[in-house]
């Protein structure tokens, strides 16, 4: 596997249904999480999730993938050069 990057996940939750899906995908990727913050934006009625990784790339945009194709959430990642 390729070299660690540091990542920062961004993730809005539009549907709230997803938030036991999304939290069981940072679990399985929870050796790899240096942490996140989750802030509820009750008046969009939604919440916006910020999770910052130290992975190898390839496993940095699995969980983003996994995470972006779940009903009602939309997400993106921003990796280090190095």
């Amino acid at each position: 596997m390729s070299e660690n990057r540091v990542a920062v996940i961004s993730i809005i939750v539009e549907d709230r249904s997803s938030s036991a899906a999304i939290n069981a995908l940072l679990s399985e990727y929870g050796d790899y999480i240096i942490g996140r913050m989750g802030v509820p934006y009750r008046a969009k009625g939604i919440s916006v999730m910020c999770v910052i990784a130290d992975a190898p790339a390839e496993a940095v945009n699995s969980l983003t993938g996994k995470i972006g194709q779940l009903a009602g959430v939309s997400a993106k990642t921003l990796l280090s050069r190095a």
